[in-house]
């Protein structure tokens, strides 16, 4: 299938959907304390992004029952909203999505709850450093791989590994969409495959695990933690490639 090139105006309504989930997960951030529950912030995101005039994509997305994967210490990924009170050492990885006039956003950020550790610090700053690093680097021309490489050796520069059999994403008219973007090299040859070209528009989001790339789905069917059993985190921005460099369409 063919990476879609987008037109100015329908990058437009990109960021529009964008900056919803942007607003979303800033609210999520100033409101994660000791003693909120996890179905407390989903239904706080939800009702925001409602009131923007959006719709919670992630809300029935191949089943999933809620609008925000909250992602608790070990989850990396996926985690459904439960009656969990978050607690002061906590992290905690808010994923959202949201659909505005047949247009898509995503994006995801990793937080501490009060006091974290230092471990948990870097673990997080890892996440966010490799999407920034990345999304700095993106020039037209270059190639989806050459990026995921520049991702992986990012990750393995900080000491710790990318998740596997999970990937970054185009979007567009649908959530998901060409081409699948992993956070590490596939095959040998970063020099291969499709090149990324002006009015593409696509999510990066390192997952980040510390001794154990392999995942298990828990028995919620969702959820996603690394073999290693220890925590991990996650952050994503959807960009657009404008003028030969990608803008951050996930901001407020």
């Amino acid at each position: 299938m063919a990476i879609a090139l987008r037109k100015p105006q329908e990058i437009e309504k990109l960021r529009t959907a964008n900056k919803i989930v942007a607003g979303a997960l800033e609210l999520l951030r100033q409101n994660v304390k000791a003693g909120v529950s996890l179905k407390e912030l989903d239904a706080m995101a939800e009702a925001y992004i409602r009131a923007q005039g959006a719709r919670p994509s992630f809300k029935g997305l191949y089943g999933f029952p809620n609008a925000v994967c909250t992602s608790l210490n070990k989850v990396i990924i996926h985690g459904i909203p439960t009656d969990y009170k978050l607690q002061d050492g906590d992290i905690i990885g808010f994923d959202i999505g949201t659909e505005f006039e047949g247009y898509y956003g995503d994006a995801a950020i990793t937080v501490g709850v009060g006091e974290i550790s230092k471990e948990n610090e870097e673990l997080i700053a890892c996440a966010k450093d490799t999407l920034y690093h990345a999304i700095e680097s993106i020039r037209e021309g270059m190639r989806f791989k050459e990026l995921s490489y520049l991702m992986e050796q990012f990750i393995l520069s900080r000491g710790f590994i990318p998740l596997r059999n999970f990937c970054g994403h185009g979007i567009g008219k649908k959530p998901h969409e060409e081409p699948e973007i992993p956070n590490y090299l596939e095959g040998k040859d970063p020099k291969s495959g499709p090149k990324i070209k002006n009015g593409m528009v696509f999510c990066l989001e390192p997952m980040i695990c510390q001794k154990d790339s392999k995942p298990i789905i828990l028995d919620n069917k969702w959820d996603v933690v690394s073999a290693d059993g220890l925590n991990g985190s996650h952050y994503e921005h959807t960009v657009a490639v404008i003028n030969g460099k990608a803008e951050i369409l996930s901001i407020i």
